[in-house]
């Protein structure tokens, strides 16, 4: 995960903010399945 990610992570659950936490969560989901799915294709090729 990058830093600056779990910096943003930690500063919405210290403020309880459920919002940005499920903003930040779509996002880390977003970059994890993209990040996975370029792996994979570059393994193959």
């Amino acid at each position: 995960m990058p830093n600056w990610l779990s910096n943003q992570i930690m500063r919405a659950f210290n403020k309880r903010d459920r919002r940005q936490i499920r903003l930040l969560n779509d996002c880390w989901f977003f970059y994890y399945s993209r990040r996975n799915s370029q792996g994979e294709t570059s393994s193959m090729q």
